[in-house]
């Protein structure tokens, strides 16, 4: 009996490990059936915290409660999974490769080999264009709110923070460019001669390249990414900045400048695109705005060097006649200190996770954004906090670039070199045609509307402002002119500074001059005279005579005897080129010093935006500014000093920032991931644009009258804010 006991104990023994290994085979079967399902489904869906994932599990596990026979189910199933994790690798088990480095695996929605996807019927091939593209609006919607979550999850940190000075030094370059064409244009055509038909070309030539690098480089940066756009744009402008301190010629001079101004024309719309894809909703706004600070700190530290260093006209060398190097060389180098800080500083920060996300590339944005999660974490002091997003989704991938197939030779290597590189140009074009595409077509003409009148009046009246101080100095000058008439001097040696004079029917006989001039001599003789180491920058001799003089290192030219007579005279080792003007140019540090303090009038604006921007809101902010700027443009008529109208450039700047970085935050959130770089691009090119615009008009005003540029620049700035206030808000919204 007993032994029966114990062989009928036996079977049921072996029954129950068939029976287990029976059922542990098909719920294998099973699970991954439901997980290839459930892989399929995953990628239509939205991840709100992944926290469905769980409840998936947990049905799964009550249902295999509910079919199990046996009493001991628990402990079954717990040896089952023991066995599985020990049993050979089954060939249809696919083990991703980013497992390893602790990135979770993504499945696109496409089946696997030899296997058919679960909820896919129609394959992508035979869906046409217009399909597609919804598919992939949709894809991109779900992204935004999962996105939204992740870096709410992420926080704001350090990450930010170090990012937001990197981000800055690139938007401080674009400031210190922008000022540095106004204060070295007048330096730079006296020192290379240039005539009075090639002055002005400095500054209009150098807003064209920024124009034409804020549409490329924004574009670009769509394509191949921020990070990588905005660090070959700084290195160009960087480059030719330096450069061009060094180039002789204005022609050259110009042209390194042009391509300087290309290469920091992607800043503003990289920057901008780049630091809020990096940011939470709750916080975009505002960190936006602080980051416009950068822009004023770039344009404080172009005056301050330009007070220190440009009038010092003894910081100079020169190499024989040929190769000068004076002071405005010395700015130019200091000035592309920012740039330089800059490019190294981005070497050492990731690429934008969102731009890896649009782009299809699921591993590099998990781990760009654990990286900015550890990162916060560390700093908050809370490093043991894990980072739980497991999936994430990716929009549908639609263009695709084909390469050539055939490699064989260097010379079909560059055919498919230029391939590629005609197919991304023609990418761009395509980017920015979609700009003009439903939804977005209308808010493109109204922000590059808002663009174009902010930008033409600020930079009209800024080229206005100061000419219009310039011209009450001159007008105050000629008041204080000392004249001279029929006098005689004979015997005399002049050591000493002659300015703001004119002599009229003079004689001078047997005169020594060793002094700097800037004195107008009209019908006047110069009887035996010796003339040595004058500089006579911004003299005049009309209808004048000069009889066996004697001329030695002097800079006096034809340029500077207007129908004068030379007879029997010589001269001895002229000065060649162009001389610069005095020493001690207190009209230099005048200048230096209204900028200076115009650009830092904009702090208080800054600040008030920063801190107000998400309260508010933007659209107020930005048509309240307009507006009142347009509006303080009537308060020039009252300007009839110089003290004047200085307070008037102050409160025109502070008015006019809280605009300008609205504006910015606003077209930011405005355009969609995949075309925010081409956008913000176009819009800022339609700012240089109108920049080049206002020079050009303001400019010829200057000494007219002043009702043009005043009614002028009111009508638009007002005319632009109330555009500005039909732009859609979007406080609100997350980055699409």
């Amino acid at each position: 009996m007993e032994e029966t006991h114990n062989n009928r104990t036996s079977l049921v023994r072996g029954a129950k490990d068939i029976a287990k290994e029976a059922k542990r085979q098909a719920a294998k079967n099973f699970s991954k059936a439901v997980d290839r399902a459930s892989d399929e489904y995953s990628s239509q869906r939205s991840y709100n915290r992944f926290q469905n994932e769980d409840e998936e599990e947990n049905n799964y596990n009550s249902y295999t409660q509910q079919d199990g026979l046996y009493a001991d189910n628990a402990t079954n199933e717990e040896d089952g999974a023991s066995s599985d994790a020990t049993e050979g690798h089954d060939d249809e088990d696919e083990i991703y490769e980013g497992e390893y480095q602790g990135v979770p695996g993504y499945n696109d929605g496409k089946p696997r080999d030899g296997q058919v996807a679960l909820g896919q019927p129609v394959s992508d091939s035979l869906k046409s264009r217009k399909e597609l593209e919804n598919e992939r609006q949709a894809d991109e919607e779900e992204l935004a709110q999962q996105y939204e979550l992740i870096m709410q999850e992420c926080g704001h940190g350090r990450f930010q923070w170090q990012l937001f000075f990197v981000l800055g030094l690139a938007l401080m370059s674009d400031g210190v460019e922008v000022f540095v064409v106004g204060f070295v244009l007048p330096s730079a055509e006296t020192d290379m001669c240039v005539p009075n038909s090639g002055a002005g070309w400095l500054g209009s030539i150098v807003y064209l390249g920024m124009m034409f690098g804020a549409f490329f480089w924004g574009g670009l940066s769509d394509k191949v990414g921020r990070r990588q756009c905005l660090l070959i744009s700084m290195s160009v402008n960087g480059f030719f900045a330096f450069l061009s301190s060094f180039v002789q010629g204005y022609s050259m001079f110009l042209f390194c400048r042009m391509v300087s101004g290309f290469g920091i024309g992607g800043a503003v719309p990289i920057v901008f695109s780049y630091f809020a894809e990096v940011l939470a909703r709750e916080k975009r706004g505002e960190h936006l705005s602080w980051l416009c600070m950068f822009w004023m700190i770039g344009g404080i530290y172009a005056s301050a060097m330009a007070w220190a260093i440009i009038p010092h006209y003894g910081w100079s060398f020169s190499m024989g006649s040929a190769y000068q190097f004076h002071s405005w060389r010395v700015f130019v180098v200091v000035c592309a200190l920012p740039c330089v800080s800059a490019v190294v500083a981005l070497t050492f920060m990731p690429e934008s996770p969102r731009f890896y996300l649009e782009m299809g590339k699921h591993d590099e944005a998990w781990m760009v954004l654990k990286h900015i999660h550890d990162t916060n974490m560390r700093a908050r002091g809370e490093p043991e906090r894990v980072f739980t997003v497991n999936r994430i989704k990716i929009p549908k991938q639609l263009d695709e670039l084909v390469e050539m197939q055939n490699e064989s030779s260097i010379f079909m290597v560059a055919m498919n070199k230029i391939h590629q590189n005609l197919f991304l140009l023609y990418q761009i074009w395509l980017t920015f045609m979609k700009c003009f595409n439903h939804p977005v077509k209308e808010n493109t003409m109204k922000l590059a509307a808002v663009w174009f009148t902010l930008s033409f009046g600020y930079y009209g009246l800024s080229v206005w402002f100061p000419d219009v101080i310039k011209h009450l100095q001159a007008d105050e000058y000629a008041s204080r002119v000392k004249i001279h008439n029929n006098e005689r001097i004979e015997d005399f040696t002049f050591n000493f500074t002659l300015e703001n004079q004119i002599h009229r029917n003079g004689v001078f006989v047997n005169d020594r001059l060793n002094l700097k001039t800037a004195v107008t001599f009209i019908d006047s003789s110069f009887l035996n005279c010796y003339f040595e180491d004058v500089s006579s920058v911004g003299s005049l001799f009309r209808n004048c005579t000069f009889v066996d003089s004697f001329f030695y290192n002097t800079d006096i030219d034809d340029t500077k005897l207007t129908n004068s007579r030379v007879i029997n005279s010589s001269f001895h080792h002229n000065k060649t080129g162009c001389q610069m003007t005095f020493d001690d140019d207190y009209s230099a540090y005048w200048v230096y010093f209204v900028n200076f303090l115009g650009t830092l009038a904009v702090l208080p604006g800054n600040i008030v935006s920063a801190l107000l921007m998400d309260k508010i809101g933007r659209l107020s902010m930005l048509g309240g500014s307009m507006v009142l700027s347009g509006i303080s443009c009537f308060f020039l008529w009252f300007g009839t000093s110089e003290s004047m109208m200085i307070f008037m450039l102050c409160l025109y700047n502070g008015l006019s920032i809280s605009a300008w970085n609205s504006l910015d935050v606003v077209t930011t959130e405005l355009y969609p991931t995949d075309r925010r770089g081409t956008g913000f691009g176009f819009c800022n090119a339609m700012c240089k644009l109108a920049a080049v615009l206002g020079n050009l008009i303001f400019g010829s005003l200057v000494g007219i009258t002043k009702a043009i540029p005043i009614l002028l620049a009111s009508s638009v700035l007002v005319g632009g804010g109330l555009v500005g206030l039909r732009l859609p808000d979007t406080r609100a919204n997350v980055l699409m």
